[in-house]
């Protein structure tokens, strides 16, 4: 961890049952400001789902989580020795360099042999451990990459849009996996993800972040939702969930709130998350 991350973790005394606590964090980059008085708790078990349009600062508020970067302003409290593994959007891995995926994953921080195959068996991909890296489909990465962030054994497992360029049957499938997962290992998860409405069913709490935390509330099962269920099909009512957003402000084209803004992040939540439509297609740049 950079030192001057490090100075920004705290000890475990003000983090009650806390797995990771970010208080009032801000992170400016230049004279831009990507975030602003962000608060976002990680609880034992729990499943937290982060949304946003792209540059909202999901990225910065996962590497703030991670220790990887320091905020700006704000503190960020993590367990002390909290394992944590993480799933990366992609993979980057020059074509011609030979790696399998056997190979791969014996580079991983506290991988151990014997628990390479293994873990890829708990993924469902068994039969890719000698397959070159390369020649993978988009949802067999997300499952190595997944295999790679269990082999930790995490107390939180921090995934940067998992579901990434797989398709939406795929990405059932991934998120069954995840939830099943997280059952076996009893492990936190922080799921990021740049679709605003459609997040994983077993989420228990959805952030909405555009540069500070716009709203955050419980998501809403599909099966509710008989427009999305008729455009999605039966199979996967139970693997996706709709959330509704209810901001009390507006966003201008560079993501900067519209009128004079409250004065601390928790004054711009709305407590109440009734079937509101979303403003996020305003707020894209």
């Amino acid at each position: 961890m950079p030192a001057d991350a490090s100075r920004a973790v705290a000890s475990a005394a003000p983090l009650g049952d806390a797995l990771v606590r970010v208080e009032r964090a801000c992170y400016t980059a230049g004279r831009t400001e990507i975030l602003h008085e962000v608060d976002l708790t990680v609880a034992p078990g729990e499943l937290v789902t982060l949304v946003g349009p792209n540059g909202a600062g999901k990225s910065t508020l996962v590497r703030l989580v991670l220790g990887l970067i320091a905020p700006t302003r704000g503190r960020v409290l993590r367990r002390p020795d909290l394992r944590v593994g993480y799933m990366p959007q992609k993979l980057a891995i020059d074509p011609g360099l030979p790696m399998t995926v056997r190979r791969l994953l014996a580079l991983a921080r506290g991988s151990r042999r014997g628990d390479i195959a293994a873990t890829l068996g708990e993924v469902g991909a068994a039969h890719l451990i000698d397959s070159p890296v390369q020649s993978l489909s988009g949802g067999e990465t997300q499952r190595v990459l997944l295999a790679r962030a269990l082999l930790r054994h995490p107390d939180l497992m921090v995934l940067d849009e998992p579901v990434r360029g797989v398709d939406v049957g795929g990405q059932v499938e991934l998120y069954r996996l995840i939830a099943d997962l997280r059952r076996r290992y009893g492990c936190a998860v922080l799921l990021v993800s740049h679709d605003l409405h459609l997040v994983m069913a077993a989420t228990d709490r959805v952030v909405c972040l555009n540069h500070h935390v716009c709203c955050e509330g419980h998501p809403e099962t599909v099966t509710a939702h008989p427009e999305y269920r008729a455009l999605l099909g039966p199979l996967v009512g139970d693997g996706l969930a709709v959330y509704t957003h209810h901001h009390d402000h507006e966003h201008g084209l560079a993501g900067e709130v519209v009128g004079a803004p409250p004065p601390h992040a928790h004054d711009h939540r709305a407590h109440d998350h009734g079937a509101h439509a979303s403003r996020h297609e305003a707020e894209t740049p």
